[in-house]
């Protein structure tokens, strides 16, 4: 039981976060993003769930020669992947998961993240996501290591967060950074917020009003 990857798309197909939990190039995350993307997009807002299986994503996620090795061993056990999400206003949340993982309990987790997130960024918008990626990390980082669930209590996961905050900005007080200095590069090597170029007016003030 294992959380594969977690992605924000807005409505542009533009990724305002991307972690792996597995190592995979560069290429192959911007290719899994987009393919993440298209499966969800051409969705209809009605009448569907919020998750779907995703076989395609094996080849992605798995090199080769252990995708081979997944079909050909454990007879009867699913290894495929699942795609669960939620939209808030102009942005789609989205969590890659193992077929082990439960829906609804995914669900749950995608509610809390962005809980979360407006909890620690009062009227939390689009732009939180691209120029605070630091931030939007810890955060994520206290619900989810390595893959597996951690924390659940929105309590507790921003109180950590707000603390991991506050010792960066000492350490940056310290050492004396320039002002305004940012981590636009997550740890897996993906760019956040390079394309950042998107009209002000597509940008949600509030997230919470428009929960489905």
């Amino acid at each position: 039981m294992a959380v594969e990857s977690v992605v924000i798309i807005n409505n542009y197909g533009k990724a305002r976060l991307a972690t792996f939990y597995r190592p995979i190039s560069t290429a192959r995350q911007q290719l899994l993003i987009r393919t993440i993307y298209h499966l969800v997009s051409n969705r209809p807002d009605e009448g569907l769930c919020n998750f779907l299986d995703a076989p395609q994503l094996k080849a992605l996620l798995q090199p080769p020669a252990s995708s081979s090795k997944a079909s050909s061993t454990t007879p009867g056990i699913d290894n495929d992947y699942r795609v669960i999400y939620r939209h808030y206003a102009t942005l789609c949340f989205i969590f890659v998961v193992d077929s082990a993982e439960s829906d609804l309990a995914i669900l749950d987790l995608i509610q809390v993240f962005v809980e979360s997130l407006d909890r620690f960024f009062p009227n939390v918008c689009e732009l939180d996501l691209i120029f605070h990626y630091d931030e939007v990390q810890s955060i994520l980082s206290q619900l989810i290591q390595g893959g597996l669930v951690l924390e659940t209590n929105i309590n507790e996961i921003v109180k950590q967060a707000q603390a991991a905050s506050k010792a960066r900005k000492a350490s940056a007080s310290s050492t004396q950074l320039p002002q305004g200095a940012a981590s636009v590069v997550s740890g897996n090597g993906f760019q956040v917020g390079i394309n950042a170029a998107t009209t002000a007016a597509g940008w949600a003030r509030d997230w919470m009003s428009t929960r489905r």
